[in-house]
C-alpha cells in the first residue's frame, strides 16, 4: 500500500546505500543519490591519506557525506550542520553506527552559522531545485521527501547555492577547497557564480556517468 501511494522505498525500508555504506533515512531527510558521491569522492582525492585535515559539511542531511569521508580517513575532523534538528537526529544515528561519532560534530544550523574555520575543505548538497519544477518530480519526490531539503529559492534554484559559495571563503585556509553539488542543467550557472567571487579560484566541474555536470570545485587562493 505503501509503495501504491508512492512512498519511496527507501523511507519504507529505512535505509539506503551511499558509498558502500547503508544509512538509516527517514521521510526528514532527502534520501541519498549515487551523484552526490562525486562529493565524497573529490574530498577523498585531494585530501591527504594520513595527515589531518578539517572539513565542514553543509546541509548534511542524514549524513551521508560526513560519515563516507569520516569512514575512509580516520585523519578527517568534520562539523556536520544541516538548518532540521530532525535531520540532524538522523545523521547522529548514522554516525554512531560506523563509529565515526567522536570525529563528526552535528550543529544545527543555516549554512554556516555557529561554525568556525579555517578548514581545509568545505562540502555542501544544498537544496537546488528550482520551485517552478515542483509539478514536474515524481510524486516519490515532490510528495514524501522534504522540501526545506530540495527548493534552492530564486527563479533559478540557485539561491543557497550562491549562499555557498560567498559565506564559504571567509572559512576555508588558503588554499582550500569548496565541494558543492549542483543540479542537472544548472552548471553554465553555477560556473559563473563560483568564477564571479573575489574570494575563490574556480578548479573544475565533476561530472556523472553520463556526463551531466554535478559538482563543482573551487579553491580558496
Amino acid at each position: 500500500m505503501r509503495r501504491a501511494a508512492r512512498e519511496p522505498l527507501a523511507y519504507i525500508t529505512g535505509h539506503r546505500e551511499f558509498f558502500g555504506l547503508e544509512f538509516e533515512v527517514t521521510p526528514a531527510v532527502l534520501i541519498p543519490r549515487p551523484e552526490t558521491e562525486i562529493v565524497v569522492e573529490a574530498v577523498l582525492s585531494a585530501m591527504p591519506t594520513f595527515q589531518l585535515f578539517t572539513m565542514i559539511d553543509a546541509c548534511t542531511g542524514c549524513g551521508n557525506i560526513a560519515v563516507a569521508v569520516a569512514k575512509n580517513r580516520a585523519n578527517a575532523r568534520i562539523v556536520a550542520t544541516d538548518i532540521s534538528a530532525a535531520a540532524l537526529d538522523v545523521a547522529r544515528r548514522n554516525a554512531a553506527r560506523y563509529g565515526v561519532e567522536s570525529r563528526v560534530a552535528f550543529v544545527e544550523a543555516d549554512l554556516f552559522a555557529d561554525v568556525s574555520g579555517p578548514v581545509d575543505v568545505i562540502t555542501a548538497n544544498p537544496p537546488y531545485v528550482p520551485e517552478h519544477n515542483a509539478s514536474g518530480l515524481q510524486p516519490e519526490v515532490g510528495e514524501h521527501e522534504p522540501h526545506v531539503a530540495l527548493f534552492g529559492g530564486g527563479g533559478d534554484g540557485l539561491t543557497l547555492v550562491s549562499r555557498v559559495v560567498s559565506e564559504a571563503p571567509p572559512l576555508l585556509r588558503s588554499g582550500g577547497l569548496l565541494i558543492c553539488e549542483f543540479g542537472f542543467g544548472q552548471e553554465v550557472e553555477v560556473e559563473a557564480v563560483v568564477r564571479a567571487s573575489p574570494d575563490l579560484a574556480f578548479v573544475e566541474l565533476k561530472r556523472d556517468l553520463q556526463g551531466i555536470g554535478r559538482t563543482v570545485i573551487a579553491k580558496r587562493p
